[in-house]
Order: structure tokens, then C-alpha cells, then sequence
């Protein structure tokens, strides 16, 4: 396969990528904030199937990677808004390029041998 050439031990370019963006909820949460800024229970109506706490958790990890900001407002009840930092903002072709694969080979209940063209 043409991907064995590249050298990918541990530690490259791509497990360091896929560390930050990995996982099912974070490149979903990122392709939402690509519209803009989100409050948290915004981003809960746009994923109904992921938990409040797992939400939480994909969120701090992507704060913690330098993808995300969280802005609190100090406001009684507290607003919360989460955006792309300067650095987040450099996967949207990234995320742009998953999202094309997606809407041509990733269906659901598809599978990749038959939606190949």
C-alpha cells in the first residue's frame, strides 16, 4: 500500500493529529464551531446523541489541545460560549476534506467497496 512509505512510527505527524482531533464527538463538535461561536446547550441540540458529559469531556480536550476557547461570561445563570482558537482555525480544510469524503464514500449502511466510483 502507497501509506506504508510515510514513517509513521510513534510520535509522527499524524498519531500527534489524530491524538487531537480523535475520537466519535471532537471532529463533529469542531466542524460545528466552523459556523462560529456555540453555547454549550447549542451544541448539544446539534449532537443529540452524545451524553452532557462526554460533551463536557470532548470539549476540555480540545481546550486543553489549544483547539478550542471557552469564554464564561459572568451573568447569573453563566453563558458559556465555546469558539475555534487561531490554531483550531487551521483545520477547517481538514475538517472541509473529512466532510467531502464523507457526503462521498461514508454513508451510513454503506459500504466503502460499493460507494467507491
Amino acid at each position: 500500500m502507497a501509506h506504508e512509505r510515510y514513517d509513521c512510527s510513534p510520535g509522527c505527524p499524524v498519531e500527534a493529529t489524530l491524538e487531537m482531533i480523535g475520537g466519535k464527538w471532537k471532529g463533529v463538535v469542531l466542524f460545528h464551531l466552523m459556523e462560529g461561536v456555540h453555547r454549550f446547550s447549542e451544541l448539544r441540540r446539534k449532537l443529540p446523541s452524545v451524553t452532557q458529559r462526554m460533551l463536557t469531556k470532548q470539549l476540555r480536550e480540545l481546550e486543553d489541545a489549544g483547539l478550542v476557547s471557552r469564554t464564561v461570561y459572568p451573568q447569573v445563570p453563566p453563558r458559556v460560549e465555546y469558539s475555534l482558537t487561531d490554531l483550531g482555525q487551521t483545520l477547517r480544510p481538514v475538517i472541509a476534506a473529512l466532510k467531502s469524503w464523507g457526503d462521498r464514500h461514508g454513508r451510513l449502511g454503506v459500504s466503502p467497496k460499493t460507494s467507491a466510483a
